[in-house]
Formats: C-alpha cells, structure tokens, sequence
C-alpha cells in the first residue's frame, strides 16, 4: 500500500512538473527565438577624412602658369569626396570646403574628434628642377627617408608655423610622441601599407609616379596616432605638363577615381564598413 501511494505521489509531481514548468518552458523559447531571428543593424560605415591641403592666406605651391595648390587639391578631394559617397560604402568629411585656411593641429584635432577611420593628405609639389613630375606618397617618421623628403616635411609645417604662429620646435616634438603612440597601436604598419597601397593602384591607373613613390618624413599633418594616414602629392606644379594635367578636370577625376580604388582596397572589400 505504501509504495502504491509513493508511486502515485511520484506520478502527480511529474504530471505537475509537465503542465506547470512546460508552458514557461516553451513561452522563453519563443522570446529566445524571437530575439535571434531580429535583425542585427548594420555596421556604421568608415569614416574616411579628407585633407585639401592650405587654403586661404595660405595657396601652397604655384605652378609656372599661376596655378595654386590650393585651388587644385580641394578640387580633387571634392571630386573623391563625391566617389566615395557615391556607393554609400563610406562617409567623407573634408578639413575644409572651401578657400579658407585652417590649421595643421586642427586638421588632426578634427579627424580625431570625428574618430576617423583614414587620413588623407591632399598637396600638390614645387621642385627647383622643373623636370621632376609624377605623384608620391608619404607616411610619417622622425627620420626622413631622404633629404627631399625631410626637405617637403620641413616646408609643410613652416607654412603652416608662419601663417598660424606655431613653433615648428613644438611641431616636431608632437612628431617624436605621437609616432611612440603610433608604434603602439600598430598605426605606423597601417599607414605604410596604405601608402603601399596608394602607389600600386596609382601604377595600374596610369598614374605618373616619382620613381621612388613611398617616402617618410616628419610631416606635422599625419600626427594622429590611431589614425592610419598618408599624404598624397599629386604632381609637381613647377613641371609645365604636371600643371596643365592637375587643372584638368578629367585628370583630376582619374586621381580621385585611383585614390577611391585605394580606399577600398586597404579596407579590403568592395564594401567597407565600420564598427558602430
């Protein structure tokens, strides 16, 4: 008789612990389910910073017809402006959108505050020779790869000091740090990759190219430390066909058309993205 009531006891408690615990069972599965069959938002896309070089007070370089190098560099970064954000793949913001001049340290300060993904300077050179032509890249170092580039390092950020009232002492000690954090975050391997980058695609576009294309300098501009960043010398102004080519408009969409090719090929996919 008594294991019969045990029996039966055993049995009610299954059949509450079915009917009771089996419905809140199955309602939290719903709400599981329901949970991983809502779709996850996309990533945001990379933000990629564009940086016309000078501006207002400040014109850059002349070529031997008058033309200014600010007036060139913001035409193109318009341009790749508007490729970039053709596809929606990216967002773009410029340093400036106009003929004003800003400064060097707001240039970065900006892209930073943005949380930019890259840093593109835009310039366009003067040379004494006025043979030399063809476009380069550049990443930040302490060293100079050679003296030409210490050389347009040097008269990058004295244009800057002059019109803005910097020391260029000051500039070149934020260089010496930045370039510890850079080292640190990996920023430096990204840049000269991306400088790598820039000059592969440039050569399969038929873009003109320095014969050595990839240099280093101190370069006040690309002192954003988890900001991968290069600057972009687009010709040599002092060189007639140079000149003529960069106020070209179907030129400059060509450089702009080889730079958008460079943005997506450092990011890897046709569609970048970033992470929210």
């Amino acid at each position: 008789m008594a294991a019969l009531y045990r029996r039966n006891v055993i049995a009610g408690l299954a059949g509450l612990t079915a009917i009771g615990l089996g419905a809140p069972l199955a309602w939290g599965n719903q709400i599981a389910k329901k949970r991983i069959a809502r779709p996850t938002p996309p990533p945001r896309p990379k933000l990629v910073f564009l940086d016309p070089g000078h501006g207002g007070k400040d014109p850059g370089a002349r070529g031997v017809r008058g033309t200014k190098e600010k007036v060139v560099v913001l035409a193109v970064a318009r341009e790749l402006q508007r490729q970039l954000q053709a596809g929606g793949r990216y967002r773009v913001m410029l340093t400036r959108a106009s003929d004003r001049f800003v400064a060097l340290r707001e240039r970065v300060a900006r892209a930073q505050a943005a949380k930019a993904d890259l840093f593109l300077s835009l310039h366009a050179d003067a040379h004494p020779d006025s043979d030399v032509r063809g476009a380069s890249v550049y990443t930040l170092s302490e060293d100079a790869s050679d003296r030409e580039a210490a050389a347009l390092a040097a008269r990058e950020n004295r244009a800057d000091a002059v019109v803005s009232g910097v020391r260029l002492a000051g500039q070149l000690d934020n260089v010496a740090r930045t370039l510890v954090a850079m080292s640190q975050r990996g920023t430096v391997n990204d840049s000269r990759r991306l400088a790598d980058t820039i000059v592969r695609t440039f050569g399969r576009s038929g873009v003109r190219l320095l014969r050595r294309s990839h240099r280093q300098a101190g370069f006040a501009v690309l002192t954003s430390p988890d900001i991968p960043a290069a600057l972009i010398e687009l010709g040599y102004l002092s060189n007639p066909q140079d000149e003529k080519l960069l106020t070209v408009r179907q030129h400059q969409i060509a450089l702009a058309r080889a730079l958008r090719a460079s943005v997506d090929a450092h990011f890897g996919t046709g569609i970048a993205t970033r992470k929210a």
